[in-house]
């Protein structure tokens, strides 16, 4: 039945190919269209359930329809075909009844029929090579689009000998007067060179030529057949350069992607590395405050001279910049590559917003952004610290997702976010994803590597884990804090022995064997405990995985060399256990550590040395980064996913040492204006990338471009810089702070472009201009500086607005309107409202403003075991700020009155809450003059502070006396860190760098509770948010007045009434969050002392812990 089935199917092929290839001769021959009844009958036997025949049925009605003498049937049938196609359906039996009516004069059956032919024409090419002739004359066809579908036909003919026609046609085609047949001819060029390579050289003639097009509609495919041809090339690029950059907006997108990577490749062979200039900047920074005058002249000429930018390299971050803004992904990731490989470190950080913005999408671009992502927060964190709660994972996400936000967020611990990082990682432990818990499990070791301030607690966190009830948990616990307890065992002998305690639940073979490594390497630290486990381990030997078996070998091998008084025995007894073993690796191994460790007549000169061989200190494992060895491959690559370099892949050059000439990139001026005419109708005298999406902008530019004058009014340039920003703000953002970030960047680009309008100036000497700005250390440039950072981290409402204009105009001092203003909201603070906390706040549009984001007043950190359900996260109304009695005296320096050139500055920390800002803490400094005459102007200027943190200035003084002496006062918001806050005091002529490092005490605010409030408090505070010490406390410290005076002065706690006199209790919340601080000192016998704190913030608790410890155990 099948042979029939097969028989008549070939019939059909046979007799239609026949009349197809007599068609038009003269010969008076009839076929026909339908089945005999002997056909029909062999078709019904092969198809008792007639669907073959219904397939017949609807073919013989499309064939019929097809040879009809009526143009409205050939219409429907190709219609009817082409959604058949659509679909999915083969329609390959219809090729014969189709190519006959490509030579239709109806334009829309010729469509229809080209539409067809590019679908089949390379599977059918040899009825297809009947009508070739047809799809010669149609390259002549008066209607555009005959003449590309033709072209496309023809190119999809993959037979060799039709190579000639084809390589006529294209050369043809790309001389075309319409841009949509160039197109084409540019898609044919690839076509032809992978069917024949060795026409390569007439290729390149049509791709230089085609490169010269003014139409965006060929730019993208030109390039395209470019990077398959001849990517080599780049000489060919040369010429075409400027002109690709300014029309990369208006080419569509996919144009964009291959424009963009080819021009990166581009960028890498002519333009010197701009990361120089970022090394010299800092290297300038760093002064001397003894250096001479000839000195500062001599660096000075150095920053000019070591790095300008060139006008080339700069159009294309320039012209790629507004792309960030594109609906498509593949656009968006292509211009964050450009300029993680081409920007300034200082400028690749507005990649981060548009890249979080992909976020949004679907699954798949997720995957390919957070990949990429998670490679540029290795070396770059600070690009994405800003944005820290958008990588939180999602109930929702696929696994593949969340492992790539959790290798993020570990990317991107630091000691000020770590304690938000590690209440993450709890509620992560408890996922029901098991490959999610382990992959967060290693993720809390390696911060616990990184971060040394956090380790001794993650490890307890760690050991709380081994009482899971989850075996996969508990087995990558052990594995994790194995690796830990190499870094330091000394310390850690009771998690060793707790371990060991374990090894009869735990079933999983690596854990297991994990935790007998541990055993057999520090077994001079546990001698009762490993012989006892070896016993148990030789027992269920026969029964082990081979994994567990290989360590059992290795521990009894181990012992026998230190205890062998114990474990002789036993380790000859597992010893013959494993010569008789049913593998051969634990076989082998039996047999080495026999000959190695039991000394006999045969055995060579290793076993001198076994002890050396397997007691020798192993190093502590690296716990790195997968993403690590992906930086060599280009972002956005098929070989950055897969970690391999893929078939294709062109690697990025380095940077050249010396600058190719750059002169090469000319085009005539001639040419130049008459092109730049032709498209636009106007001479582009500026650039209006930006405005590229808003109607209003644009008719704003061709306002100006029409108006006589060369130069813009000052609120002209500033009615822009309200524009871009509002451009932003439709964009998606809703943070006020980022916005102003954007509109900053934005403005100071404005700024230099009209500068460049104005007085015809290149680039080049623009930047000559910053150098010499940061040389001279203008005001100018380190307010925008100031501005900067400040808008980055200044909060919503009219106290953001007054900060960072503060900070902007350090040499004005602030209206009464502003103070008033800051006073209110002083009053208002003090009455904290009630809200509502949430620990997944995964708003991606409000991306944080601080590294660190902790809910106001609030407790939530449970310990890792602990169910997180029923407990109640609303602030609690009865912990208030109180003001600080015992205010300390201690004084630091901030300038030296020899490096001060007799300008002397002292500072202490006044501890009065909220003289700035909710976050700041007050900081009063006390400037004196040492000099016979008399100081002008003293100011802040240069900040240097890290992300984050922000800094109120003091008003500038005016004149300072000789001999004289004031005190100021500033606020600094340290983000609950204990980083330094650099800045310059200057004078009317001099600069000195300074810095303030606040001791952690004085990042606090103490609080009242009453007791009951205290210990429930405490009770939400443990596990890993717990941190305790045992010290030795002098006589004289141990009466309560002492304690409560020492404890005090040290930090800025309040206390809190205890009914125990053994107990001191103090509490405080930390300035920035508003996180808690509980600090218990509870009195023990013999002149010791417990001393707790129990805090989310725990770098900042481990930090205080170590602080308190010599307040209360000295004389």
């Amino acid at each position: 039945m099948e042979q029939n089935s097969t028989m008549l199917g070939k019939i059909v092929e046979v007799s239609c190919t026949i009349k197809s290839a007599l068609k038009g001769r003269n010969f008076e021959v009839t076929l026909k269209p339908y089945l005999t009844v002997e056909e029909k009958r062999l078709a019904a036997a092969a198809d008792p359930c007639g669907c073959m025949e219904q397939y017949f049925t609807l073919n013989e009605d499309l064939k019929q329809m097809l040879e009809s003498s009526k143009d409205s049937a050939k219409l429907d049938a190709m219609k009817r075909i082409v959604g058949m196609i659509a679909k999915g359906k083969n329609a390959s039996e219809l090729f014969p009844a189709v190519v006959k009516n490509v030579a239709s004069k109806n334009i829309e059956i010729k469509k229809l029929v080209y539409v067809y032919l590019m679908r089949y024409a390379e599977e059918q090419q040899d009825l297809a090579l009947l009508s070739i002739s047809t799809f010669q004359r149609a390259l002549k066809d008066p209607n555009q689009l005959i003449r590309a579908s033709a072209l496309r036909v023809l190119s999809s003919i993959r037979v060799p000998i039709i190579v000639p026609i084809m390589m006529l046609a294209i050369k043809e085609a790309s001389s075309d007067l319409s841009p949509y047949v160039r197109k084409n001819a540019a898609h044919a060029i690839q076509k032809l060179y992978s069917l024949d390579p060795e026409q390569k050289e007439m290729l390149i003639e049509v791709i230089e030529k085609l490169l010269k097009d003014r139409s965006t509609l060929v730019a993208g495919s030109v390039v395209m057949a470019f990077e398959e041809v001849c990517p080599d090339r780049i000489d060919l690029i040369h010429k075409n350069y400027r002109k690709l950059c300014n029309l990369l907006v208006d080419v569509e997108e996919w144009g964009q992607v291959v424009i963009i990577h080819m021009l990166t490749r581009y960028a890498r062979t002519q333009f010197i590395s701009p990361w120089k200039a970022d090394e010299v900047v800092d290297e300038y920074n760093e002064n001397n405050f003894y250096e001479s005058d000839e000195e500062q002249k001599e660096k000075d000429q150095k920053l000019k001279s070591t790095y300008t930018m060139d006008p080339d390299h700069r159009l294309l971050l320039r012209n790629t910049k507004p792309l960030l803004q594109s609906r498509n992904a593949a656009v968006v990731m292509a211009v964050a590559q450009l300029y993680w490989h081409l920007a300034p470190k200082s400028e690749a950080g507005i990649v981060s917003k548009s890249l979080v913005r992909l976020l949004r999408s679907n699954r798949e671009v997720q995957y390919i952004v957070l990949q990429n992502i998670a490679t540029m927060s290795i070396q770059r964190k600070g690009m994405f610290e800003p944005f820290l709660k958008s990588f939180y994972v999602r109930s929702t996400d696929p696994t593949m997702i969340k492992i790539l936000k959790l290798e993020i967020l570990t990317n991107l611990a630091n000691e000020a976010n770590i304690s938000t990082l590690l209440r993450e990682f709890q509620t992560y432990v408890k996922s029901q994803d098991k490959q999610f818990a382990a992959a967060t499990i290693q993720a809390i070791g390696r911060c616990a590597t990184n971060i040394t301030e956090v380790t001794d607690t993650c490890l307890n966190g760690l050991v709380c884990l081994l009482s899971n009830r989850d075996e996969i948990v508990v087995a990558e616990s052990v594995v994790v804090i194995k690796k830990l307890l190499q870094t330091q065992p000394a310390h850690h002998g009771e998690i060793i022995k707790h371990m060991a305690k374990l090894l009869d639940n735990i079933t999983v073979p690596v854990a297991r064997a994990s935790i007998l490594w541990l055993i057999g390497e520090y077994c001079e630290r546990v001698p009762k405990i490993a012989p006892d486990v070896l016993r148990k381990t030789a027992k269920s030997f026969t029964n082990e995985d081979d994994l567990v078996k290989l360590q059992i070998l290795n521990l009894s091998a181990k012992l026998y060399l230190t205890n062998s008084k114990q474990t002789k025995l036993l380790t000859q007894y597992v010893l013959n256990l494993g010569k008789y073993d049913q593998s051969y690796d634990i076989r082998d191994r039996t047999r080495f550590i026999r000959q190695l460790i039991v000394p006999n007549e045969k055995s060579g000169a290793l076993s001198k040395y076994a002890k050396k061989i397997f007691l020798a200190q192993k190093p502590a494992p690296l716990l790195e980064s997968p993403f690590k060895d992906r930086d060599h491959f280009q972002l956005g690559t098929l070989s950055h996913t897969l970690n391999s370099q893929a078939i294709g892949y062109l690697e990025l050059s380095d940077w050249p040492e010396v600058a190719p000439d750059a002169s090469v990139r000319n085009v005539d001026v001639v040419e130049s204006a008459k092109e730049w005419t032709g498209i636009l109708g106007k001479p582009k005298k500026e650039k209006p990338t930006e405005k590229f999406y808003s109607e209003s902008e644009e008719e704003e530019d061709e306002s100006t471009s029409t108006s006589s004058s060369g130069s813009e009014s000052g609120s002209e340039s500033e009615k822009e810089d309200k524009e871009e920003g509002s451009t932003d703000e439709t964009s998606g953002s809703s943070s006020p702070s980022e916005e102003s970030t954007d509109s900053d960047s934005d403005s100071k680009e404005n700024t230099a472009k009209k500068t460049s309008r104005a007085a015809n100036e290149s680039d080049s000497e623009d930047i000559k201009k910053k150098a010499e700005g940061i040389s001279k250390k203008r005001s100018t440039s380190s307010s925008s500086d100031t501005e900067s950072s400040s808008s980055e981290e200044s909060s919503s409402g009219s106290k953001s607005e007054s900060d960072s204009k503060s900070d902007s105009e350090p040499g004005k001092p602030r209206s009464a309107t502003s103070t008033k203003k800051e006073e209110k909201t002083v009053q208002d603070r003090k009455t904290p409202n009630k809200q509502d906390v949430f620990l997944l706040d995964l708003d991606d549009f409000c991306p944080v403003t601080t590294p660190v984001t902790v809910p106001t007043a609030a407790v939530l950190s449970p310990s890792l075991t602990a169910d997180l359900e029923g407990l109640n996260l609303s602030s609690s109304s009865v912990i208030d700020v109180t003001s600080q009695v015992s205010v300390p005296t201690k004084t630091y320096e901030l300038l030296h009155r020899m490096s001060g050139k007799g300008l002397a500055a002292h500072y202490h920390f006044s501890r009065q809450p909220g003289l700035f800002c909710d976050h700041m803490v007050p900081v009063q400094v006390t400037v004196t003059n040492t000099t016979d005459q008399k100081i002008d102007n003293i100011h802040i200027e240069g900040k240097k502070l890290p992300p984050g943190m922000r800094m109120h200035e003091f008003n500038p003084i005016e004149c300072l006396e000789p001999g004289g002496s004031t005190t100021v006062t500033m606020g600094i918001d340290f983000c609950d860190s204990t980083q330094t806050a650099s800045f310059q005091l200057c004078t009317k002529d001099d600069h000195f760098n300074v810095s303030i490092q606040p001791p952690v005490g004085e990042l606090l605010l103490p609080v009242t509770m009453s007791e009951k409030d205290f210990k429930k408090e405490q009770g939400m505070l443990t596990g890993m948010n717990e941190t305790s010490a045992t010290i030795a406390v002098a006589p004289q410290n141990s009466t309560r007045l002492v304690i409560i005076e020492r404890v005090m002065k040290a930090a800025n706690l309040g206390v809190v009434s205890s009914g125990q006199d053994n107990i001191h209790r103090f509490a405080a919340k930390t300035v920035h969050s508003g996180s808690l601080m509980l600090v218990t000192v509870e009195l023990k016998e013999s002149s010791t002392a417990q001393l707790v704190i129990n805090t989310e913030k725990t770098v900042i608790g481990s930090v205080l812990l170590r602080e308190l410890k010599p307040v209360l155990s000295q004389g």
